[in-house]
């Protein structure tokens, strides 16, 4: 006795511990060690034969009672030395490990069945969008390969005239059901049926069209629509345009991933678009009208005089269509004043006389400030 763990240290919780905390702590590391997960490891089956011998004791008040006064002499030594000792029953196991009942033995409620109505799987694409084709929708067609229900067979994957007929091995069930002794005794194991592969069906003259699968594989056309406003890597579900289904399932669904090209002008923000205009110096100097481009057509615009580099301004309504909504984004125009490259002697000459003029009020105001910080 004096080789045990104190049980409490065993399942890693404190003397004053809950019986709910006692539990949870079980349950975990029940989960952890339990020898079906770990098969012919020595080391996990005694760590849970002494996890299990913790629980049985902690989790009686009369047996914890007896051990937080005495210790392991007050419960006789004798509390956990078989998985199935004490007060350890499989309905325990079965609201401990809940839905690895399967896996362990302890039940079978919840398997899903092979021979029922299975949703087919999604395929998915990608698809290739201009800026327009993404900003005022479109149609498209996508070629895709899918499968689709046997025509000839109408899905059951029998030779037309024919009907699968019922498993014999498990009745239509699709699972048999087995005793198999484990760590805990004999227990009822649900598995899949070997003979007809959990479908509960036989075919024992297959489709020549599908040879037996029930459905084929075909290349299609879908004509897409693509509304107004979708944006770059968003995603587009086609409902039933997937794969089919089994049993009489319903088909998976096509999901079309986004690809947005993008624009030479153009640079979306949202639903609003951004343009980077370019103007000369005398247009920046004297103000000019713009002809401004935008996604509906060219928009004139007038700028004042002295318009300064980055200056920023909206044409309402002139950005890309919101979607799935009503009316459109902005756009939104920075001029840019380019600088002249490659003057004449006489342009040159012209504008240094400019300069001379007190005309720069940024840049005279900015020579002021340096003039009285050097003083």
């Amino acid at each position: 006795m004096a080789d045990k763990r104190d049980y409490y240290e065993v399942l890693g919780v404190e003397k004053s511990a809950t019986g709910d905390d006692i539990k949870k702590a079980f349950r975990k590391l029940s989960k952890k060690y339990h020898p079906d997960l770990h098969p012919g490891d020595k080391a996990a089956e005694e760590k849970f034969k002494e996890i299990n011998e913790a629980y049985q004791v902690l989790s009686d008040d009369e047996k914890r009672q007896r051990y937080d006064r005495f210790g392991h002499a007050g419960v006789d030594g004798n509390a956990g030395n078989g998985y199935g000792a004490g007060g350890f029953n499989m309905d325990d196991l079965g609201d401990i490990f809940g839905g690895f009942g399967d896996i362990f033995g302890f039940g079978g409620g919840g398997r899903q069945r092979r021979n029922g109505p299975r949703r087919g799987s999604d395929l998915s694409q990608y698809i290739n969008l201009s800026f327009e084709e993404a900003a005022f929708g479109c149609k498209k067609k996508i070629n895709i390969t899918k499968s689709e229900t046997c025509t000839d067979c109408g899905g059951s994957g029998a030779k037309k005239g024919t009907q699968p007929v019922t498993c014999t091995q498990c009745n239509g069930t699709g699972q048999i059901q087995q005793r198999r002794q484990t760590l805990f005794g004999f227990s009822s194991v649900i598995s899949e049926c070997p003979s007809c592969r959990g479908k509960g069906k036989i075919i024992k003259d297959p489709c020549p069209s599908c040879r037996g699968a029930g459905s084929v594989r075909k290349n299609k056309t879908v004509e897409v629509d693509i509304p107004a406003g979708i944006d770059n890597d968003q995603v587009m579900r086609i409902s039933g345009a997937g794969n089919a289904g089994s049993n009489g399932g319903p088909s998976g669904d096509l999901q079309l991933y986004i690809q947005v090209k993008p624009h030479e002008i153009y640079r979306r923000n949202g639903f609003d678009v951004n343009v980077t205009f370019p103007i000369s110096f005398v247009q920046a100097a004297l103000g000019a009208t713009l002809k401004v481009p935008t996604l509906h057509g060219v928009v004139e615009y007038d700028i004042p005089e002295g318009t300064q580099t980055n200056t920023r301004f909206k044409l309402k309504g002139k950005g890309i269509p919101i979607l799935h909504g009503r009316g459109n984004g902005d756009e939104y125009v920075t001029v840019t004043v380019e600088v002249p490259k490659n003057l004449s002697q006489k342009q040159k000459e012209l504008l240094r006389e400019f300069d001379e003029d007190k005309n720069y009020v940024k840049k005279n105001s900015f020579a002021d400030k340096m003039k009285n910080l050097f003083k």
